[in-house]
C-alpha cells in the first residue's frame, strides 16, 4: 500500500499547488477530487478504464462522462495526465493525500474518533475541545461507534493514536501480567 501512495504523492502535490492558486478553492477542488475518487473506485469504471480495447482519449472520455460536477478545464486537462500515465485508478490515494494536504496548509486535521457508545454532540465538542488544545490544531471529527471497545474512546489524529478504551487497557494489563 506504501508503494500506492508514493506513486500517488507527487500528483497531489501537483493538484493542490493549481487548487490553491485557483479562485474556486481548496474546499471546492477537495470536493471534486473527492467525488472523482468516488468514480475511479467503483469496481465497473476500474474494470473499463483498465480494458484494452480503449485508447487514453475514449478512456478519458468515459471516465469524464462518469462525473456528475461541472468539471473545470483544470480538472480535465488532470484526468488526462492521469490517464496518459495510467494513474487514474490511484485517484481515491490521491484524493486521500490531497484533504491531507489541504488540512495540514488550514492547519487542521481530521479526528477519527472510535466509541464504545453513540456519542452526542455535546460529548463530542467537549472532546474535540480538549483535543484541540493537545494537538495544537484545529479537529473535524469523525465518529464511529465499534462496541468491541468495550468502553471508553479511541482517537487517531494522523499518525497519533490516543487509546484510552477498556479493551487497550484490558490489552496492557494482561501485558504486564504476561511480563
Amino acid at each position: 500500500m506504501a508503494e500506492l501512495s508514493t506513486v500517488a504523492r507527487p500528483y497531489a502535490e501537483a493538484l493542490f499547488g493549481a487548487a490553491r492558486d485557483d479562485k474556486a478553492g481548496l474546499a471546492a477542488w477537495a470536493e471534486l477530487v473527492g467525488e472523482l475518487a468516488q468514480v475511479a473506485a467503483n469496481p465497473d469504471v476500474r474494470e473499463a478504464m483498465t480494458d484494452p480495447r480503449l485508447d487514453d482519449a475514449q478512456r478519458g472520455q468515459v471516465f469524464t462522462s462518469l462525473v456528475k460536477s461541472p468539471l473545470p478545464q483544470a480538472a480535465r486537462n488532470f484526468i488526462d495526465l492521469l490517464v496518459q500515465n495510467d494513474r487514474l485508478l490511484l485517484l481515491p490515494s490521491i484524493a486521500t493525500q490531497f484533504v491531507d494536504l489541504k488540512n495540514r496548509h488550514e492547519g487542521t486535521a481530521q479526528a477519527e474518533i472510535t466509541s464504545a457508545f453513540e456519542m452526542s454532540d455535546a460529548q463530542v465538542n467537549e472532546l474535540i475541545a480538549a483535543l484541540e488544545v493537545k494537538f495544537g490544531l484545529k479537529l473535524k471529527p469523525h465518529v464511529t461507534v465499534d462496541q468491541s471497545l468495550i468502553g471508553g474512546v479511541r482517537v487517531a489524529v494522523g499518525d497519533q493514536v490516543l487509546d484510552t478504551s477498556v479493551k487497550a487497557q484490558l490489552a496492557r494489563l494482561r501485558d504486564t501480567l504476561a511480563a
